[in-house]
């Protein structure tokens, strides 16, 4: 079955609506533009009193190494997300951490250069040339569906609703569909329905790989 991570949690209530919805992870945005940053601070308050079970995920877009280094450990998180121009070499820092490395989509996909990065796991979202990730676009799924047999897991992200979900997972794939602005009321904000909705279309007999 299809796993479901709900990013850009901002606060406590999200984050447990999210989880009483049937999500498996839940993701934190620590990059300053985005309208879904968290201080780490709040972050590490949040995934204190969340179950065990749940993988709570760290997103970074073209941070520091230090810096990353020292939010991981005050929060505790069970993945790194890299969701900038991080380089291989620059993921390979991260040894003691499962990292997942995101690639923007646009109108094509290089599949020797994502084979350079040796991550856990792969992000495929939309790109933008104004933002990085949250676009609430979609990007045509046909062309990343030949990385689904690798031996990676694969996070499918990029304007995933109830509408479009199913068949975005029958075309490419993945182990995990990954939503955040169409779930939201407001940048920053989810709408709980829309949580709910989403992660029963991902997870209905449709939704298996």
């Amino acid at each position: 079955m299809v796993k479901v991570k709900i990013c850009g949690i901002t606060n406590l209530e999200d984050a447990l609506a999210s989880i009483a919805a049937g999500c498996d992870a839940l993701g934190f945005v620590f990059y300053k533009k985005s309208p879904r940053y968290i201080m780490p601070s709040k972050a590490r308050a949040i995934i204190k009193v969340l179950p065990k079970d749940i993988l709570k995920i760290g997103v970074f877009v073209n941070e520091k190494e230090k810096e990353i280094k020292r939010v991981a450990k005050l929060c505790g998180f069970d993945l790194l997300q890299f969701h900038g121009e991080e380089s291989p070499e620059f993921c390979s820092k991260f040894s003691g951490f499962k990292i997942i490395k995101a690639f923007r989509v646009g109108g094509g996909i290089d599949l020797s250069n994502v084979s350079k990065y040796k991550s856990f796991a792969y992000l495929f979202d939309t790109f933008s040339k104004s933002e990085i990730g949250g676009t609430g676009k979609e990007f045509d799924w046909k062309l990343v569906r030949h990385f689904g047999n690798i031996k990676r897991p694969i996070f499918l992200s990029g304007g995933l609703n109830k509408e479009n979900v199913l068949k975005a997972i029958q075309t490419v794939r993945p182990q995990w569909v990954d939503a955040c602005t169409c779930v939201e009321a407001r940048p920053g904000k989810k709408d709980y329905k829309k949580i709910r909705d989403f992660i029963q279309q991902a997870k209905q007999n449709g939704g298996k790989r």
